[in-house]
């Protein structure tokens, strides 16, 4: 059986969302989800500047971690501070990872403007999970 992961932050709207899309080009075969403390759908900048790197997060969902209290998952990523503090304990043993990561959504001004915050944020998000991919943590 496929290993499962879950990626979790705070809305469940970017840096997951992102982490999702990196993990699920890199490892097909393992089962991946994100979720947030809260849930804010899936942000338009992110589902952008994702594709310009090649990765459809469009279809993804905002889902909320409350959802997934039953299964079992061997690793769970946090991708920001927040989510690592309150991520709520799970009935099971699996390898917890923690990476803070900037929200690029709380940046203000016109899409042009912040746009650059959300690459700067993808790029760092896809050097982690290739990182912990070439690593094993997520094979």
């Amino acid at each position: 059986m496929a290993k499962r992961v879950l990626v979790l932050c705070t809305g469940n709207s970017c840096r997951s969302q992102m982490a999702e899309g990196y993990l699920r080009l890199l490892n097909p075969a393992m089962e991946i989800r994100s979720a947030g403390i809260a849930v804010h759908g899936v942000n338009p900048l992110a589902v952008k500047v994702m594709a310009e790197d090649g990765v459809d997060i469009s279809s993804q969902t905002s889902n909320n971690v409350d959802e997934y209290a039953g299964t079992p998952f061997d690793v769970v990523i946090t991708v920001c501070d927040h989510a690592n503090e309150v991520c709520p304990v799970f009935p099971y043993e699996a390898i917890r990872l923690h990476q803070n990561f900037i929200d690029p959504s709380r940046q203000t001004g016109r899409d042009d403007d912040v746009l650059p915050g959300y690459r700067q944020t993808r790029d760092a998000i896809k050097a982690y999970i290739q990182r912990i991919s070439e690593a094993g943590f997520v094979l």
